[in-house]
Formats: structure tokens, C-alpha cells, sequence
């Protein structure tokens, strides 16, 4: 006998878990499957973890400049043994609260096990070795599926690397040591996170990136920037290189041919990292049973209202293909709730998507690039200043980077920003809510902000 529920949540991430309570808390019998830990991605391989440790590095880089400062604070090591820790105190302490939360909700099972359609809208729950998972396979179905199973690192296609070990966004933050020689495969924001986290941790890193350019949707000059800033930290870039093979070299090491512009190139490191990108974890769900089939790489295709083609079955999250951040989970979330529990009419149509690369310093981004803006057909007025024009930054001595912002010419109304630099996340914030609110250049321009700010460096934007 299947266990019939009103909701089945697939999947307990930054989707699931919140629509789960929601549904709950409006009375609908709700079943949240989780595989392995709740929180998803962001809680225990994105976000919450990494950021703790970009947190740990930044320190690092700080106390190592603490003479720049007029403080001396001797020799500065890095323990890092004790900043895995850290990072699985903070993880843990996300995890077991969010879990909590969970099984104290009125109307909700959390069931831990992996879920597979058999049926339409009905899926068997198998156990896993997750804590809590039941003993026997057992079937639920409902009226309602919502499928929130997130995305995983990418293995890349590249010979030798099934011979070799090697590192993915998850294995290289359970390191106790700090490797001699990174090599990293990937010119994305998670390569040039633990590119720079790792350098700062004392490792010699070497980036290979087979694009001309770091973080490609970029333009070049912010994408320039950011390489500057890397090189002055000690990351060796090296860009236009395809990854031909990797093998374990007579001493030991890892060696990664590579095809670069001026010729051939073996490089050696201790341990190397992957970072190509991420595939969404479709495969076990047998999509066939009910009736969906993926795409070509492997989402689960949504209209703008986040239903598939079948009938009271959704997709939430980065398994949609929709941009993949957590915020844009979230925002899944609401687009559901409002339409399901609230009699609403929510789409994802024409939504803000911001986001921050946790470099040091941050690169926040909304809105239109440069090149996106003329690609759409906008007469643009591009301003661009060096954070060495705002006084906070240059008295916090952290001046590295550049602001940009796209204007379109006849509106004045701003359709992109992006803010390299001590602060950038929340610089960008303001940016977009100036944006959604219909702001002009012209108006923010003039704003008397309060000084000193880095905020008031958006006078000295618009006014060049």
C-alpha cells in the first residue's frame, strides 16, 4: 500500500525545505525526501562551508598584512586542520537546526532515502545509509510532486584523470593540510575561489582556464581586473589552454599536459581540482515512470511558472537549469508558494538575478554586462572608476578593483552594474535596488549619502 501524502518533496534544499513548511503549515499532508543531509548544496558543499573558509583565508591574508596596518603580529601559520573544523562546526550547526525544524512541523514527514517515479506522481523510497533512513523500500504518492534535487560537480572529460586522485568543489574543503602545488581545471567563480583561498592558505596554485578570460559572462575589462588582482596575490594563470591528459609523473607528482597559444605545456602539482562545472542530479529519479523526459543536459524543463509537461509535477532549484544560486531557489519557492497557497499569479519572467563571486575582493553583479546591453539593442553610456576613488576603501587600504555600470542614453535608467571591490556584494545590493526602483543615473548621483561610505563612491561614478 502506497503512503498517500496532498505534497512530496523531492529533495531538502533551498527550495524543498522552505516550501515544505509552507505547505505543511497550510495543512497539506507533505513528504520532504532527503538522500543525504538537508540543507542541500548550499548548506553543505556551496555556500555555508566555502564561505567559512573564505572567511579563514581572508584572515590569513590580513595578518600577513598587519605591517601595512602598523601592527605587528609576528609569523602567521595556517592550521589547517583546524579550519576544516571550523567549516564542519558551522556546516553541522546549519544542518542539525534546519533538521530540527523539520521534524517539529505539524503535517510533515521527513523521509531519508532516494526516490524514484514508478508511476505517475508516485515514487519509491529506497534506504541509504543516511541516518534515519527506514529499513525497507516503501511507495508514496500525491497529487502534487515537486522534484528539488539539486546539481553536483562536473567530472570533466579529460584522459588519465580516472588513474589519478583528484579534488571536486566538495573533497578539496576536507583537506588537513594545505597541498604544496594546486592545479586547477576552470575559470568559474569556484575556481577562483579556492584558487585564491588556497594561495592565501599557503599553497603555490596554478589556474588553467581554456577560455581567453576568467568568469567568461564577464567583460573583459572587469574579467581583466579580477585576473590582476589574482597575479598580485600569486595565482599563475594560465588562460587559452585545453587540458590534453594528466598522469602521475616519475616523482610522484601530478602532470597536466596542456595546449596553450605558444605551444605545448606539462605542468606538475601535488593534488589537482576540477571545476567545469556542475550536472544536475536527474538520473536516479527515472523521470521516464511519470512521464518527463530531461534535456539534453540532463534538467528537468519548466515553464515560467516552474510546472513540467506532466501535470501537478514540478521542478525547483538548480535541477530546473535556471541560474544556479541559491537565491534563485528561493525565489522558486515563492513563485510556488504564492501561486499554490496564496491564489497568486507569480512567473520567473524578466526576475533580478544578482549575484556575488566570493573572490577577495567580492565581484557583485546585476543586471545587463556591457556586452549584453549592446547585444540587446541598447544605446548605453558605460562608467567605470577604480575603487582607488573612494576614499573608504583607500582608508581601509583595500582599493583593488573597478565599478562599472551600464546606462541606457535615452532613459538614464541603469541596466547592469558590476562592482569589483572591498564590499562589492553589498555595493551591488544598493545598485539593485536602486534599479527596481526606477532610479536614474542622474538621481543617484545626487544622493547625499553618508560619509565615509563606500556606498557614496556611486557619486563619484556617475559624475565622471
Amino acid at each position: 500500500m502506497a503512503r498517500e501524502y496532498d505534497a512530496i518533496i523531492v529533495g531538502a534544499g533551498q527550495a524543498g525545505v522552505p516550501l515544505a513548511k509552507s505547505l505543511a503549515a497550510a495543512g497539506w499532508h507533505t513528504a520532504l525526501v532527503e538522500r543525504k543531509h538537508v540543507g542541500g548544496t548550499c548548506v553543505n558543499e556551496g555556500c555555508t562551508p566555502t564561505k567559512t573558509m573564505v572567511a579563514s583565508a581572508r584572515v590569513a591574508y590580513l595578518a600577513r598584512r598587519a605591517k601595512d596596518y602598523g601592527i605587528d603580529t609576528g609569523d602567521v601559520s595556517v592550521d589547517m586542520a583546524a579550519v576544516r573544523q571550523r567549516k564542519r562546526d558551522i556546516v553541522q550547526s546549519w544542518q542539525e537546526g534546519s533538521r530540527q525544524s523539520l521534524e517539529s512541523t505539524e503535517n510533515l514527514d521527513l523521509l531519508m532515502g532516494e526516490a524514484a517515479f514508478t508511476g505517475l506522481r508516485t515514487l519509491e523510497v529506497r534506504p541509504t545509509e543516511t541516518p534515519g533512513s527506514e529499513a525497507g523500500t516503501f511507495t508514496i504518492k500525491a497529487d502534487r510532486v515537486f522534484i528539488n534535487t539539486g546539481c553536483r560537480p562536473a567530472t570533466p572529460s579529460l584522459p588519465g584523470l580516472d588513474q589519478v586522485p583528484y579534488l571536486d568543489s566538495t573533497t578539496i574543503m576536507e583537506l588537513g593540510e594545505a597541498p604544496r602545488h594546486l592545479l586547477i581545471l576552470g575559470g568559474g567563480y569556484v575556481a577562483v575561489e579556492f584558487a585564491q583561498m588556497f594561495r592565501r592558505f599557503g599553497s603555490q596554485v596554478t589556474l588553467v582556464q581554456r577560455r581567453p578570460t576568467l568568469l567568461p559572462r564577464e567583460d573583459s575589462d572587469v574579467a581583466e581586473a579580477l585576473a590582476a588582482i589574482l597575479r598580485e596575490d600569486g595565482v599563475e594563470l594560465v588562460l587559452e589552454a585545453e587540458a590534453l591528459s594528466v598522469a602521475r609523473n616519475a616523482s610522484g607528482d601530478l602532470e597536466l599536459q596542456v595546449q596553450t597559444p605558444s605551444g605545448a605545456r606539462a605542468l606538475n602539482g601535488s593534488h589537482l581540482l576540477t571545476a567545469t562545472g556542475r550536472v544536475p542530479n536527474t538520473e536516479a529519479l527515472d523521470l521516464a515512470a511519470t512521464g518527463l523526459e530531461a534535456d539534453a543536459r540532463g534538467y528537468v524543463p519548466v515553464n515560467e511558472r516552474l510546472e513540467t509537461r506532466v501535470d501537478g509535477i514540478y521542478a525547483l532549484g538548480d535541477v530546473n537549469g535556471g541560474p544556479a544560486f541559491t537565491h534563485i531557489s528561493y525565489d522558486d519557492y515563492r513563485v510556488i508558494r504564492a501561486n499554490l497557497l496564496e491564489g497568486g499569479h507569480a512567473t520567473t519572467t524578466g526576475r533580478v538575478v544578482p549575484y556575488v563571486v566570493y573572490c577577495d575582493p567580492e565581484l557583485g553583479r546585476v543586471g545587463m554586462s556591457e556586452r549584453e546591453a549592446r547585444d540587446h539593442g541598447h544605446d548605453v553610456r558605460v562608467y567605470t572608476m577604480p575603487m582607488t576613488s573612494i576614499g573608504r576603501a583607500l582608508e581601509m587600504d583595500e582599493a583593488r578593483g573597478m565599478v562599472k555600470a551600464v546606462v541606457d542614453s535615452h532613459t538614464d535608467l541603469i541596466l547592469g552594474c558590476a562592482v569589483l571591490g572591498v564590499q562589492g556584494g553589498e555595493i551591488m545590493s544598493a545598485m539593485q535596488m536602486a534599479m527596481m526602483g526606477g532610479l536614474t543615473a542622474s538621481q543617484l548621483r545626487e544622493v547625499v549619502f553618508a560619509h565615509p561610505t563606500l556606498a557614496e563612491g556611486l557619486n563619484n561614478l556617475f559624475a565622471r
